[in-house]
């Protein structure tokens, strides 16, 4: 493995864009490069396996706190690995609710499809359940609930 990569080095070998590596070396996931006599960044193989542990932690899912905490943790090998195991377990958590939510938007969708007697527009069941969440069977709903529409009345944008 060779000794110091450039950001664009770095970025083909871990998949990772130009500017995401930057970003992460600003927000402080990697440490500041060393710069050439030209001024570009050069990285060594620690910040290579850093960056891949932020890769695959991001392609597992976890926030960039989370990777944060892990990597502090990570830097400090002595430190007991229950922290570790708490970030892990917090985020498993997080990921079981949103798979409970999106069976819930699932079903929802399918139920919107399945309903379409695929007449006109003006009374098409998926607009019709897109305006107004009380036509749904799920909650679903984001922090902002719909503005219901008048029944019996078509959707005006």
């Amino acid at each position: 493995m060779r000794g110091q990569f450039t950001v664009g080095q770095l970025a083909r070998e871990t998949g990772i864009a130009v500017g995401t590596v930057r970003y992460y070396e600003r927000i402080g996931l990697l440490p500041p490069a060393d710069r050439s006599v030209g001024n570009q960044r050069l990285f060594d193989g620690g910040a290579r396996r850093r960056l891949g542990f932020v890769r695959h932690a991001r392609d597992l899912g976890f926030p960039l706190d989370a990777i944060r905490e892990l990597l502090d943790l990570a830097d400090h090998p002595e430190r007991s690995c229950e922290g570790a195991d708490a970030i892990a377990r917090r985020h498993l958590t997080d990921v079981e609710r949103r798979i409970v939510r999106l069976e819930g938007l699932r079903r929802e969708l399918r139920r919107m499809i399945e309903d379409c007697n695929e007449g006109t527009v003006a009374h098409c069941h998926v607009i019709e359940t897109l305006a107004d969440h009380a036509h749904c069977l799920d909650d679903h709903a984001g922090s902002e609930p719909a503005v219901p529409s008048q029944p019996g009345q078509p959707t005006a944008w």
